[in-house]
């Protein structure tokens, strides 16, 4: 079995394809039933979950919402001063009862704002209040309020000339003395239980269930029927079990009626619930149609497998057998043959695959050329370009006038900077040096042109210690140095400022030239940037001597030494100065 498995590929194929389509139909078909009702449960529950805390969330904005706005009544300049007067004044209770008029009409979900004096003031609310079940609400809990900031009543009823009879839920604060701390009144604002019922009932809960909110003594706050208002949950869901915890579903009975799924979630400003009933039947009847449909889908979809499982092979192995046949003789040393392709798909990208492979090989090798020879060429450029005759005549000649006119010590610090620059960038061709010398190398150059280019210029160079030691590609900061006082800061009225940072980050480290010249204009700036061009694009050659030359060349250095990744960057606004920068991976030790 297993010979004549090994001589065909088309054997094996279609064995393991028959083997991995049918197997898994028919395990389908057997736990289809179980699988159908534990996804449909969980689903029914995960969105009834998801919208319990949809609806917890607008509950707690709410609730905040209230909270906040009493810390903002209490502190009320006019509020403390009317409850602190002497005696009443009328003055304050109009404009107060104004202030509070306008914060209720702003908020759809408030019924009534009520501030009452301890000094038997008349006391502060948006509307008149006829009846008030708040004082049964506060018997007995006087040690409470005196001891705690805030309290939440349990469900009552007002009734207003404004708005008649209306069920609402109350926030009651004390209100102390701003300056003495001492008591002065009582602040309650009532949340209208009907807002609340709109919010639960435009929650998209299953028609067939229910959602209510308890407060914490498991009375019903608001829910699907007036009817059960301020009534115990237990009353309307018999032997139901403690609600334990922030949150949780179970399935409940009832008194022999079929079976419910409870799930509840607690607000996170309060310690009240919203408790909602999904009637198991929801989902049986999901499940039903569930199995239906996949006993159909199983059926159909194993005779149409083994069908197409043995048809698809056949069409699948034909061009193979034939690549095959073709590409067994290839001698490895020679050049691949073309194989004509006849299709679009895997094998015929395949095919035409190896049909490029020899010409890819070619170019791979011709671009590798290119590539060392550009990097030697513009090592060598880097290097010539350090001993400009012009800068090596205008710097002697700059020592020759110091010394004529000044004779200090000024002439042997050029002398000695002139010396370490030359010695730095004719130090046998060698490509890479620690971070130190080319810092230094840097501040010698930059220390020359500030003699030469008196008043012009103030130089300061930050570069983070950890980095002295580590190795780097030479001659990268000079360029940039010479590049912002000859076309920056030289050519800027007043004196400028030249900054030279350096600092690690990570396996990276990073360079920045940045002087207060005169910048560039947007034009010039893509200019410079479409100079650089890329190693598998080269860009026009600039003229040697504008600005770009040397900015192009230590850029393609970068590349060619660090990878595409690496470059130049640059930045510039006119008058306002250029900023130019690149950043490098961190070397153990030179290349």
């Amino acid at each position: 079995m297993r010979r004549w498995l090994n001589k065909s590929l088309k054997r094996k194929l279609s064995l393991l394809l028959l083997v991995a389509v049918v197997l898994p139909l028919l395990a389908t078909g057997a736990v289809s039933y179980r699988i159908a009702l534990s996804l449909t449960e969980e689903k029914e529950k995960q969105s009834g979950m998801n919208t319990l805390r949809q609806v917890a969330d607008k509950l707690d904005f709410m609730i905040r919402d209230v909270e906040n706005m009493s810390v903002f009544i209490i502190g009320q300049k006019d509020i403390q001063q009317y409850l602190d007067n002497e005696r009443a004044d009328i003055s304050l209770y109009t404009q107060n009862i104004g202030f509070l008029t306008n914060l209720v009409f702003s908020k759809p979900y408030i019924s009534n704002i009520t501030v009452t004096s301890a000094f038997d003031y008349p006391s502060l609310s948006n509307t008149t209040l006829l009846h008030s079940g708040l004082s049964a609400q506060l018997e007995g809990k006087e040690d409470y309020m005196r001891n705690n900031l805030k309290w939440w009543t349990s469900l009552y009823e007002n009734q207003t000339t404004s708005d008649g009879l209306k069920r609402v839920v109350s926030l009651v604060r004390p209100i102390r003395n701003t300056s003495k701390f001492q008591p002065v009144g009582a602040l309650s604002i009532s949340l209208d239980e009907a807002e609340i019922r709109k919010i639960l009932q435009a929650s998209g809960w299953e028609k067939k269930g229910f959602v209510l909110l308890i407060d914490q003594q498991g009375h019903i706050l608001s829910g699907d029927s007036p009817a059960w208002l301020n009534r115990p949950l237990t009353e309307r869901l018999p032997n139901l079990d403690e609600l334990s915890g922030r949150d949780g579903v179970f399935t409940y009975s009832g008194e022999g009626k079929e079976d419910n799924t409870v799930l509840y979630h607690t607000l996170s400003s309060l310690n009240w619930k919203l408790v909602g009933v999904i009637p198991t039947q929801v989902y049986t009847a999901q499940n039903q149609y569930v199995l239906t449909v996949t006993a159909y889908a199983i059926g159909i979809a194993l005779l149409l497998a083994i069908a197409l499982v043995l048809s698809f092979i056949q069409w699948v192995t034909r061009p193979l057998t034939g690549l095959a046949s073709t590409m067994k003789d290839i001698n490895p040393d020679e050049a691949i043959p073309t194989y004509k392709v006849k299709s679009e798909d895997e094998v015929g990208l395949l095919v035409h695959s190896y049909n490029k492979l020899s010409d890819r090989i070619q170019r791979l090798k011709e671009q590798v050329q290119q590539s060392e020879a550009k990097k030697k060429e513009a090592d060598i450029l880097a290097l010539q370009a350090q001993i400009n005759p012009h800068f090596l005549y205008n710097t002697l000649s700059s020592i020759h006038w110091i010394a004529l006119m000044n004779k200090d010590k000024q002439i042997a610090e050029m002398v000695g900077a002139l010396s370490d620059f030359l010695r730095f960038s004719l130090n046998k061709g060698e490509e890479f040096c620690p971070v130190q010398q080319e810092v230094a190398h840097a501040q010698n150059y930059a220390y020359i042109m500030s003699i030469r280019f008196q008043d012009k210029f103030e130089t300061a160079f930050y570069v983070d210690p950890q980095l002295n030691s580590l190795p780097m590609l030479k001659l990268l900061l000079q360029p940039l140095i010479e590049n912002s006082i000859m076309h920056g800061l030289q050519k800027k009225k007043g004196k400028g400022r030249l900054y030279v940072h350096g600092e690690r980050s990570g396996e990276t480290m990073t360079f920045v030239v940045e002087d207060t010249g005169i910048g560039m204009d947007e034009d010039k700036l893509r200019e410079i940037r479409r100079s650089f061009g890329g190693l598998g694009n080269p860009a026009p050659e600039p003229e040697r001597g504008r600005s770009g030359y040397g900015l192009r060349n230590v850029h393609q250095r970068l590349q060619l030494h660090y990878g595409s990744e690496t470059g130049l960057r640059i930045e510039s606004e006119p008058g306002a100065g250029t900023r130019i920068s690149f950043t490098i991976p961190i070397l153990e030790e030179s290349p």
